[in-house]
């Protein structure tokens, strides 16, 4: 469905119109997702830690700092959510003995499990384009990154 008839609105210009469309899709396909990680009792954020930390875990222990430069929200307060994550036990923060200040996390036997359980939810995002071809998807991720590449 077009963009104009799923919202019942009017663009200035085309330009307009694609953010307008970038974001609105987004948002439903986030919303998606979200949903099946809420089966799961996570939100977005905690899964991204969690996703980071397997990705990594050769690395391990991880600090809060390498973590969150991989947060795909930059915002993302990833101490609290650590936080959070522990008092679940999905993963262990243990102080770094180098450094006090810093803390190192790494993830748990519980939290690769939970990984492991989520796999389906790991599979529907991946329907979530279906509807494109391989190639309508490389020109997808394509046009994405040249929008990000943007200078001021």
């Amino acid at each position: 469905m077009k963009i104009e008839d799923e919202i019942k609105g009017r663009f200035r210009n085309e330009y307009h119109k694609g953010l307008i469309n970038l974001t609105y899709t987004c948002k439903q396909l986030s919303f998606k997702f979200y949903q099946s990680l809420k089966e799961h009792g996570l939100a977005e954020p905690q899964y991204n830690v969690l996703r980071v930390l397997r990705g990594f875990r050769s690395e391990a222990p991880l600090s809060i700092g390498f973590i969150k430069e991989r947060m795909l929200d930059k915002d993302s307060d990833v101490s609290r959510i650590v936080d959070r994550l522990v008092q679940k036990g999905l993963v262990s923060r243990i102080e770094n003995p180098e450094d006090r200040r810093q803390k190192s996390v790494n993830i748990t036997e519980s939290g690769m499990a939970l990984l492991d359980k989520m796999f389906n939810c790991e599979q529907k995002a991946d329907t979530l384009l279906n509807n494109l071809t391989t190639e309508e998807v490389n020109e997808f991720n394509r046009l994405l990154d040249k929008i990000r590449e943007k200078k001021e």
